[in-house]
């Protein structure tokens, strides 16, 4: 029976701090477009020779990783539309804490897990907390619609590349396999098709620009593509080992990273409210535990 040990709480925790890490540092680029392209194109970078000594997943994940790969194309647009258009403290919170609960939502039909009544306290618990940290200025929040639209539409991607990604790795797993070549094969996929749509939007023009940003920033985007790559392979190796929706609750714990990122590195505002959503969090995160 799969459940939600110590050990793997708190290498999802682990995760959660560095998918905030590269969110933020998406959040902090000027072009957060290329940003986003030269994060996960590098991100394969370090995949590629890990995948040839661990070796590909077999062909009964292949589907899987297909339809995830696609999937994340929307994710990335999304992702840098909500980046535009609002603060990192305000769409990162909306986008990762909604995804858990529709996760939680379609689990039973689409996974055929149910969670618990304790697992169900958690997941809304951190779903309220996470609300409570990305509005602590709803009125301003309103004035972002663009923003909001995005982060909504982003949740709705996140929960789909959830389930799809949570049952391509336990595939992969029955079949004799491991999460590790899963998320590096998915990683080299989803290099290729959203910085491939840049760079044919960008014209000759925008390449020439685009490529002497990326000669000041692939440092810090290979830094990214890294922890982008650890915090995901964390968590679907977590999936392996516990119920999807709880770790995709779990993993979301990233909002409070992201909100002191946001707070210390780009001088966004934290105050009371977002205090008490981190308490709601945490207490969501011992219910999911005790769940």
């Amino acid at each position: 029976m799969m459940s939600l040990t110590w050990p793997v709480v708190a290498a999802v925790l682990a995760g959660a701090l560095m998918h905030a890490g590269w969110n933020a540092l998406i959040k902090s680029g000027g072009d957060k477009a290329l940003d986003t392209a030269l994060l996960h194109l590098l991100g394969a970078v370090v995949a590629l020779p890990l995948l040839a000594v661990v070796g590909l997943p077999g062909a009964a994940s292949l589907p899987f990783i297909a339809a995830s790969a696609l999937i994340h194309v929307g994710y990335y647009i999304a992702l840098v539309g909500a980046y535009q258009h609002g603060e990192l403290g305000l769409t990162y919170p909306i986008m990762r804490g909604l995804a858990p609960l529709l996760v939680a939502l379609g689990s039973g039909s689409l996974i055929g897990e149910s969670p618990s009544a304790m697992a169900w306290i958690g997941v809304v618990g951190i779903t309220c907390g996470v609300a409570l940290v990305g509005l602590a200025r709803p009125g301003e929040a309103l004035h972002h619609r663009k923003a909001l639209l995005y982060a909504v539409a982003n949740a709705v991607i996140i929960a789909a590349y959830t389930v799809v990604d949570g049952l391509g790795v336990r595939t992969e797993a029955s079949a004799g396999g491991h999460a590790l070549r899963y998320v590096l094969a998915l990683f080299v996929a989803n290099s290729l098709a959203y910085p491939a749509l840049l760079w044919w939007q960008r014209g000759p023009a925008g390449r020439v620009q685009a490529m002497a940003y990326a000669r000041g920033r692939w440092p810090w985007a290979l830094l990214g593509g890294a922890a982008s790559l650890g915090s995901y392979a964390i968590a679907l190796w977590a999936m392996t080992r516990a119920p999807v929706a709880s770790v995709a609750a779990l993993r979301e714990t990233s909002v409070l990273f992201a909100a002191i990122l946001g707070t210390v590195l780009l001088k966004e505002k934290f105050g009371l409210q977002r205090a008490i959503g981190t308490g709601v969090v945490v207490a969501g995160v011992m219910a999911l535990r005790l769940g």
